[in-house]
């Protein structure tokens, strides 16, 4: 240990990396008339919960038509049954572009693969690619880009 007068740099450097591992918030250490305390600050998060997006009204179909390329359904409970409907995986926030300056993976109308990359679903800081479950026409699309989704919310619809 070093003079009392003055404070070892490394013992510091020791001491905090310990506390970040740790995840503890301070430490103290003393040794005779010299004592040594740190602490990390933890910051408070503020997160700014936005409320759900405005969805248009849309006079309902025949129920015994099924709709075509470009028609809009109701994204409840007749677009999760829709048969080509591509489910939510988690709850999350969906994102239909990689990137905010980047162009939309698909558009009603778009043809796709399977396996391609349609949507991304971002949970816990995590973003998780929604693919394709079969080639065909993306004829419906149920979300905005950011908005948050349910689990078993029905996204869109490859037809």
């Amino acid at each position: 240990m070093p003079k009392h007068d003055s404070i070892d740099p490394e013992l510091v450097r020791e001491l905090a990396n310990l506390v970040t591992e740790t995840g503890l918030t301070e430490i103290e250490v003393e040794k005779g008339d010299l004592r040594i305390r740190v602490v990390r600050r933890l910051e408070p998060v503020q997160v700014q919960v936005a409320g759900p997006a405005p969805i248009a009204a849309v006079a309902a179909p025949a129920p015994a038509a099924m709709p075509g390329p470009g028609t809009a359904l109701d994204r409840g409970k007749a677009g999760a049954a829709h048969p080509g409907a591509v489910l939510s995986p988690m709850v999350g926030t969906a994102y239909r572009r990689p990137s905010p300056d980047a162009k939309m993976f698909v558009e009603v109308g778009s043809r796709v693969e399977n396996g391609e990359k349609v949507l991304l679903v971002e949970a816990m800081k995590t973003f998780n690619e929604i693919v394709a479950p079969r080639a065909g026409t993306v004829t419906a699309i149920f979300i905005e880009d950011g908005q948050p989704v349910e689990f078993g919310e029905p996204l869109l619809v490859i037809e």
